[in-house]
């Protein structure tokens, strides 16, 4: 593979439905159970009260309506054609099973519908939620993914950042999720104050060893008002440098399955109220300065992706 090179989701999904598809965002009053005290208090340090849907429209749109207004937008200003229902905010799977259902027929009725994503937690993932999936995969032939926050496989800093579950419940999640053979996007923060390099190379091992399909790169934001800004305010925590996080999110992409598609390779903070985000500059030019630091340094995803299926025995088989 020639340098600067790893697997675009926008250059997959033309591959895979043969055009461009936009994702239309659902935004859905809801918590965590990290939120409400099922299983914690406060949530994530990072999480602010929107629940990383800031970009959707109002929670207080119906579902239809919110299809709908997106799919005019989408339509006047790309001409899109094919679209992927994206439910964003919080945990959509942790509700009662009945109005989980209720809100994913309210979203499949859409023309042009290709696609169904949603996020969530991997404590809230249930085989008769999965089992409801399948019905509807089946029934409209629909392409199903599920979005699942890992953040790190650093188990000490999911307790750092009160993420309410550990690596076990993740893989537990994957298990189920593959059983029905939908697709896995995982969140990851590859700057978390608490990782090293170590660590990220471990998140890109895990999630190729687990077969996941999709992963997102958020590099972290400070929110005033939260634990993780009280933190950063207080000097208790910092940010690695920019020129660093370049070469955390290479490093991953040099472990990682070259399979596996890039979703995301930088993220962006609400508009209010932050403390810190992206080092100052535009989310586009992080990503800009990746991509020349992987053609510059000939690093393409994959380039390191020879640690499975028994690395130490091959030699007795004649293929090293």
């Amino acid at each position: 593979m020639k340098p600067g090179y790893y697997n675009r989701y926008s250059e997959h999904l033309v591959k895979k439905f043969g055009e461009k598809v936009y994702k239309l965002p659902v935004n859905l009053p809801g918590t965590c159970p990290n939120r409400d005290g099922r299983l914690g208090l406060g949530g994530c340090i990072f999480c602010d009260n929107q629940g990383s849907g800031f970009d959707c429209l109002p929670n207080t749109v119906s579902i239809r309506e919110q299809l709908e207004e997106n799919k005019v937008f989408f339509r006047k200003r790309f001409n899109a054609k094919k679209f992927i229902v994206y439910f964003q905010a919080f945990t959509n799977t942790y509700l009662e099973l009945d109005r989980f259902k209720e809100n994913i027929r309210q979203a499949v009725v859409v023309d042009d519908l290709v696609g169904l994503s949603i996020s969530t937690r991997p404590d809230c993932i249930n085989d008769r939620y999965l089992d409801f999936l399948s019905e509807i995969k089946e029934s409209r032939d629909l392409d199903i993914n599920i979005e699942l926050g890992l953040q790190t496989v650093n188990y000490h800093t999911l307790v750092m950042i009160n993420r309410g579950h550990t690596l076990a419940e993740f893989i537990d999640a994957v298990l189920r999720i593959k059983k029905r053979g939908f697709e896995i996007c995982a969140h990851l923060i590859l700057n978390l104050p608490w990782d090293d390099i170590t660590d990220v190379i471990e998140n890109a091992k895990l999630l190729s060893a687990l077969g996941i399909e999709y992963v997102k790169l958020h590099s972290l934001y400070v929110v005033r008002g939260t634990a993780l800004g009280d933190m950063y305010e207080k000097g208790e925590i910092e940010v690695i440098p920019l020129e660093d996080y370049v070469v955390r999110v290479a490093e991953f992409l040099e472990n990682l399955d070259p399979d596996m598609v890039i979703q995301r390779l930088v993220g962006k903070g609400p508009r209010a109220d932050l403390l810190f985000s992206n080092w100052g500059i535009s989310w586009w030019l992080v990503k800009q300065r990746i991509e020349d630091y992987l053609v510059k340094n000939e690093i393409f995803q994959g380039k390191k992706f020879d640690y499975l299926n028994g690395k130490a025995v091959r030699s007795f088989l004649g293929t090293e």
